[in-house]
């Protein structure tokens, strides 16, 4: 890489909730799995993850305000998702009930806006996010016996979360409007010009840092096939455009396909009640 790769920071003066927020819920989850092979590292990745959400609850402020060079590829809608997702994870590692009251009774309602959520239908977002949730919710349920869950006026039951983590997917795979599976290679129907340069350059192609271009701007399908990706999805009006150069739409991102990973695993995965969506 030949292109300037500059180190931005946040701080006190530039803060970036999200940012911080996010990675002290990774240091969170992994001092739980540290903690029987090696505790005092464990220790040490919780106090940090302490220390990072004191900060971002401190300083609460959107990370692309503070570095605007990301607006454009990766903007913020918000950063009281993240803060609601590292409190559980500290809860977790410590078992204080602050972090369980921070989530639930002062900021719960608030911040997640329970009673009408944003949905969206690409998989990087929101409803790929609450369909995972729900099967793992739903297995928590039966697991601890837990018959229904009072929401917004409405009871649910196991199956009902299921249920609706099962249309999602089935979304994703094809059944939507435009009968297309975001899942590259997966049914008869899927995105052709996926925005990967491992999947659109050839493969005995010599190629230096800016030479994928002549790549990008083809009107050929990928030369790779990326099977198994997922592509961030369609706009809310259902909508998709097939083009190399559409990275909003057609990148397969990591944080995309960890989700659907989990989300199938979820569904292929019976509990002792719930039956398997395979």
């Amino acid at each position: 890489m030949t292109k300037m790769r500059p180190l931005m920071q946040i701080n006190a003066t530039h803060p970036g909730t999200e940012v911080a927020a996010e990675t002290a819920a990774a240091m969170a989850s992994a001092s739980l799995v540290f903690n029987k092979i090696n505790s005092t590292y464990s220790k040490l990745l919780l106090k940090h993850a302490q220390q990072l959400f004191a900060f971002a609850d401190t300083y609460r402020a959107s990370y692309n305000i503070s570095i605007p060079q990301v607006q454009t590829y990766y903007n913020s809608i918000g950063y009281r998702d993240e803060l609601l997702w590292v409190t559980p994870w500290l809860y977790l590692a410590t078992a204080d009930q602050l972090y369980l009251r921070y989530v639930t009774a002062q900021n719960g309602n608030v911040f997640a806006n329970w009673g009408s959520p944003s949905w969206r239908t690409d998989m990087g977002e929101p409803v790929g996010r609450l369909a995972f949730l729900a099967v793992l919710f739903s297995n928590y349920m039966v697991r601890s016996q837990t018959s229904t869950l009072y929401c917004d006026g409405e009871l649910f039951k196991p199956m009902d979360l299921r249920n609706f983590a099962i249309s999602q997917a089935k979304y994703v795979l094809g059944n939507n409007l435009m009968e297309i599976s975001y899942l590259f290679g997966y049914g008869n129907k899927y995105p052709q010009y996926v925005h990967h340069r491992g999947a659109s350059i050839l493969v005995d192609a010599t190629t230096g840092c800016e030479d994928g271009f002549k790549w990008l701007n083809s009107t050929n399908p990928n030369s790779n096939l990326a099977i198994g990706a997922l592509v961030g999805g369609p706009f809310q009006n259902e909508t998709y455009i097939d083009s190399w150069n559409n990275s909003m739409q057609g990148e397969p991102t990591t944080y995309n396909n960890a989700l659907i990973v989990t989300l199938l695993s979820g569904l292929v995965t019976a509990s002792s009640i719930v039956p398997s969506f395979a």
